[in-house]
């Protein structure tokens, strides 16, 4: 990794795994119904309301420093940030479909990955985007990546707190049994 961050426009940047990360869920919004009806909560209490844009910030300045930050290709940065990247857009792609693929009712989302994470869409983004910084052997993306997860992470809480609102026991049991960002639930699981 260099102290100085390369800038080069070009096809095999960083932006390929970026722009992945940000399409999947428009695009499902549009095409499935209940992915538009679930959607993502409207930030509601201070917390969520002033982090929602903060958050919106940090991910735009990736994005846009990606698209100027070249894949290292050919070099050992590359060929294990790939994989890990890899790894995490399929399973970031596992969350989006199922999230957009499970009907609304009144119980919690617990299918797939959510069984093992009350947040999976976070901690696969963190695992793509570790993967990207580095295939791109960038710390300033890294930076900028781990500047987004934190801010997620604590974005996730007043979240939780929607959901026990909306859901009631049924999450307060979820929550009870699956960990907050990755692990093996306990017995009993949903």
């Amino acid at each position: 990794m260099s102290l100085v961050p390369a800038f080069e426009l070009g096809i095999w940047n960083a932006w390929i795994f970026m722009l992945y990360n940000f399409l999947p869920m428009p695009l499902l919004m549009l095409i499935h119904r209940s992915a538009r009806e679930r959607g993502q909560p409207a930030p509601h209490g201070e917390t969520q309301k002033r982090l929602h844009p903060v958050i919106w910030i940090v991910w735009l300045l990736t994005f846009a420093y990606s698209i100027f930050l070249p894949l290292q290709l050919g070099t050992m940065w590359f060929y294990i940030g790939l994989p890990i990247s890899i790894v995490g857009s399929i399973t970031f792609t596992m969350v989006i479909v199922t999230f957009a693929t499970t009907p609304i009712d009144d119980e919690p989302l617990t299918k797939g990955l959510y069984r093992y994470s009350r947040h999976p869409m976070y901690v696969t983004q963190l695992v793509m985007f570790i993967g990207v910084g580095i295939a791109s052997a960038s710390w300033v993306f890294l930076l900028l990546s781990t500047v987004y997860t934190v801010l997620s992470f604590v974005h996730a809480i007043p979240e939780e707190r929607s959901c026990l609102e909306k859901y009631g026991d049924a999450y307060r049991e979820y929550m009870n049994i699956t960990p907050r960002w990755i692990g093996i639930p306990k017995s009993g699981q949903m």
